[in-house]
């Protein structure tokens, strides 16, 4: 439980790596609620266990079907998973690869992952903002829901004649931008020390043009007009800032992927002392986290199902899901390794067969496995029915994640290729500390 606990609570300050202020904020508030249920867990529980007794297995529903002769206070006397789990071992080659090639092509799709901010273009039709969306956009053009504002810092050395060439030549170098629809006039300030702009793009806030314009008055279009006056230009405005985040996350999501497998795989480590089983862990927490964003990528961009959920076009993937589904899927994922690790961990030592170490691990943790994992893919999936976008793409990824980890990587892939790895998967026995 401390190991468990310990890697979500790892995966989850990951989010402090963004550099994002509000994200890391999310990622400090999830760790410190997972660090207070497993100190829970670990103190309350027991002692109110304890304090129940036996009266804790009262008004049981149902009895187990029990192998002939097993210990029914076994949680592997279930006779269905030792027959799968030797299923899968006698199997391995066959479930190893083709579960990791049907992992691989649900996974795909992220090729194609295209970040952004859906607008209320994509909320639901009968939410005010979305019919004021609608009326503008229908009037005036799309644009205009999600105009740039430009404010461009007016030196004092810059004479009144000076200041006006600058600002006009900014202007007409905006106008003659392909994704420019209007420029208004410059506004100074009433001290003089700073004009304000405002330019209309022609298309929605959400496509990719207008992150291509912002990106292109920055870099090309102010330094042109402005840099020979000693000033440029700031960009505002809640188009460009999700640009801004958008971009910050594409920058840091790598490092903040190293920084979680480094740290998580060290715990693993740690706690197995087999290095082995920390890759392994890590690749198929990987392939957990890239089987969500490929769902991601088909249900939102390419608009598979997307009636069916409540959204009536494709969106671009908005910036911060990666992120806050990686930080919680990949504590999740390393969640149920732990416990089916230490489960084969703990018969393997015992018996010193790898075969039946993990048909063992398999029998005593899959049914406590895909009980949590239903219970957190029902609460994940009624997300999709809320109405906000960004919602239903935290809600769908989740469960996701959620359902393949715990029924294709869980009890298929991981049995399989620890059945495949045998003795070499716990090399080399035991690190010193």
């Amino acid at each position: 439980m401390l190991f468990a606990g310990g890697t979500v609570v790892v995966a989850i300050l990951g989010l402090l790596f963004t550099g994002i202020p509000f994200v890391g904020a999310m990622g400090l508030a999830g760790a410190l609620t997972v660090t207070a249920t497993m100190l829970a867990a670990l103190t309350l529980l027991p002692a109110v266990l304890g304090l129940l007794g036996r009266r804790v297995d009262a008004g049981r529903i149902r009895r187990r079907r029990r192998i002939p002769g097993a210990d029914s206070r076994d949680p592997a006397a279930d006779s269905r998973w030792p027959r799968w789990g030797r299923h899968v071992t006698r199997h391995r080659w066959a479930y190893a690869v083709g579960a990791t090639l049907a992992l691989l092509v649900v996974t795909a799709p992220v090729l194609t992952l295209r970040l952004g901010t859906p607008d209320d273009g994509n909320q639901p039709a009968h939410w005010p903002q979305r019919q004021a969306y609608d009326r503008v956009a229908a009037a005036f053009g799309p644009g205009w829901n999600g105009p740039l504002v430009l404010a461009v810092p007016v030196p004092a050395e810059l004479s009144p004649t000076r200041t006006t060439d600058a600002l006009d030549d900014l202007s007409r170098r905006l106008v003659a931008d392909p994704a420019v629809e209007l420029v208004t006039p410059a506004q100074l300030s009433t001290d003089g020390r700073v004009a304000l702009l405002s330019v209309v793009p022609r298309y929605a806030p959400q496509d990719d043009r207008v992150a291509d314009l912002v990106h292109r008055i920055r870099s090309d279009t102010a330094p042109a007009a402005l840099d020979g006056y000693g000033t440029g230009a700031l960009i505002a405005g809640t188009t460009a800032f999700m640009i801004d985040i958008a971009d910050a996350v594409a920058d840091r999501l790598p490092w903040v992927v190293f920084a979680v497998i480094l740290a998580a795989g060290l715990l693993l480590v740690a706690m197995f002392r087999a290095p082995l089983i920390a890759v392994k862990a890590a690749v198929m927490a990987l392939l957990s986290v890239g089987t969500a964003y490929g769902v991601l990528v088909m249900v939102f961009q390419w608009g598979w199902g997307l009636t069916l959920i409540g959204v009536d076009r494709p969106v671009p993937i908005m910036s911060v899901v990666p992120m806050l589904l990686f930080a919680v899927l990949f504590g999740l994922s390393m969640d149920y390794e732990v416990f089916l690790l230490s489960a084969i961990r703990e018969e393997y030592r015992r018996g010193g067969d790898p075969g039946a170490a993990v048909v063992a691990g398999l029998a005593g943790t899959g049914r406590v496995i895909t009980a949590a994992a239903t219970i957190m893919a029902v609460v994940f999936l009624s997300f999709v029915w809320i109405d906000d976008t960004l919602v239903k793409m935290i809600g769908i990824g989740l469960a996701t994640a959620v359902i393949i980890d715990a029924t294709v990587i869980r009890v298929v892939l991981a049995p399989a290729v620890l059945s495949l790895l045998g003795h070499h998967a716990w090399w080399p026995g035991r690190l010193s500390r």
